[in-house]
């Protein structure tokens, strides 16, 4: 079904079929680069990036800042700390859960991984999102995100 917008109907599947082509091919290309230059790929540089800015984190809070499984989210962990990347600490309110750090093999590979990803990322951007509608589309994709998240769409199952 399509929306209506002031120019007319939004055609719904056209719009989501880009927004999944847009971030898939996105995705891949960020990837293929992170790889080339760093030895890691995009989901691992998230990971990595996420614990950077919020040390201490639980495995839990990766699955939901990224919706997806504890299970998945755990063997990434475990691929990362094999890595020597990571480390695992016993959570001293929960010693069920373990809280996770970046080392400082891990930080400095973030770091110079992070130039890459914001070079790769904005040069394959620039010519849509430097033009007059950018702004208005970071700022639409930005609300829906918080709206999806506000209320909790789209977490896995299970």
């Amino acid at each position: 079904m399509a929306s209506k917008s002031s120019r007319g109907p939004i055609d719904l599947p056209g719009f989501f079929a880009d927004l999944v082509r847009c971030e898939t091919r996105l995705y891949n290309a960020l990837n293929d680069r992170l790889r080339e230059r760093h030895g890691i790929v995009t989901s691992q540089f998230e990971f990595l990036r996420f614990l950077r800015d919020h040390p201490g984190s639980r495995v839990a809070d990766l699955a939901t800042e990224f919706a997806i499984g504890i299970g998945a989210t755990s063997k990434g962990i475990d691929r990362l700390e094999k890595q020597a990347w990571v480390i695992r600490r016993t959570n001293p309110s929960d010693r069920r859960s373990s809280l996770l750090d970046l080392t400082a093999g891990g930080l400095q590979l973030v770091e110079a991984a992070e130039v890459t990803f914001t070079k790769t990322l904005a040069e394959l951007t620039a010519d849509v999102l430097g033009g007059p509608s950018g702004l208005a589309a970071v700022q639409i994709l930005s609300e829906l995100r918080s709206v999806l998240e506000r209320d909790q769409i789209g977490l896995p199952t299970g």
